[in-house]
């Protein structure tokens, strides 16, 4: 009998994490989330059925405690990780000339650093259970161009396809598939914020008054599970990010005079 297959996600508290957890749960993954909203986490445990779960508190700022939480994932699932997604982020807008230092590294230290820190802790784990184990990254819209007020989002969400794209060269000879996911606006919590401190209009309300689009969770969850199931490098979630890399690659010219007439506020995907 063939071992059930595992699947580590981070972020798993709510929005994509959870959304991801419950959609592989209902395909008969044992599932994993980490986060550092402890009670989240039990709301997404709650919401899966049966015993084939697993969630631990973890900082994806902290490379030692990425080791610690994979050891004991690994032991839970039954000594190995066959996928997992990098997926914890914060969303950080506004113009660049007044954000903190603060502001700034968070940013940076979560969505980038974190990436990073993940897939090197679980590349041994990965590499083990090759062929057709995965890791896949969420990335966003705002990692397909870049518009004003989102300099440091987009950089990390720039960033993170760009690992994506390594990784899959550098470890195509260990059997490992690497991919990002790159939503636009989806139905999660971040939406609720507003994205920069300076904006008094949550996310949601500005998406919506701009006449765009907000894909329901679910589609990137069914993302996540082609992409471990396929062989696609990025795929885009949403019909704003496909609006944007049509764009950006057949009208970058229009596509620069859009960002540049669009104010200091921006939005952010995903």
């Amino acid at each position: 009998m063939a071992q059930q297959r595992s699947i580590f996600i981070t972020g798993g508290a709510s929005g994509i994490g959870r959304a991801v957890a419950r959609h592989f749960a209902a395909h008969g993954w044992f599932v994993g989330v980490a986060d550092i909203n402890e009670a989240g986490m039990a709301e997404t445990l709650a919401l899966i059925a049966g015993d084939a779960k697993f969630a631990h508190r973890l900082d994806v700022r902290d490379r030692a405690a990425w080791d610690d939480v994979l050891t004991a994932f690994a032991a839970a699932a039954g000594g190995r990780i066959d996928a997992m997604v990098n997926n914890a982020g914060i969303g950080t807008g506004g113009v660049l000339a007044e954000l903190s230092k603060d502001e700034i590294d968070a940013c940076l230290d979560i969505n980038l650093r974190g990436v990073l820190y993940g897939a090197q802790a679980v590349y041994p784990y990965l590499k083990a259970s090759a062929p057709g184990s995965a890791l896949v990254n969420i990335a966003s819209a705002a990692g397909l161009t870049g518009g004003s007020g989102m300099s440091v989002y987009s950089a990390t969400k720039f960033g993170v396809r760009g690992i994506a794209e390594s990784l899959d060269a550098e470890w195509a000879p260990d059997g490992i598939k690497v991919s990002s996911i790159c939503p636009s606006f989806i139905d999660t919590p971040l939406l609720d914020g507003t994205g920069n401190r300076n904006a008094n209009e949550n996310i949601r309300t500005r998406v919506t008054a701009a006449g765009l689009e907000i894909t329901p969770v679910e589609q990137v969850a069914e993302a996540v599970w082609n992409a471990v199931h396929g062989d696609d490098l990025h795929y885009l979630v949403g019909k704003t990010a496909r609006q944007l890399a049509f764009a950006k690659r057949w009208m970058p010219g229009k596509l620069r005079k859009q960002q540049r007439a669009g104010g200091r506020q921006g939005l952010l995907g995903k």
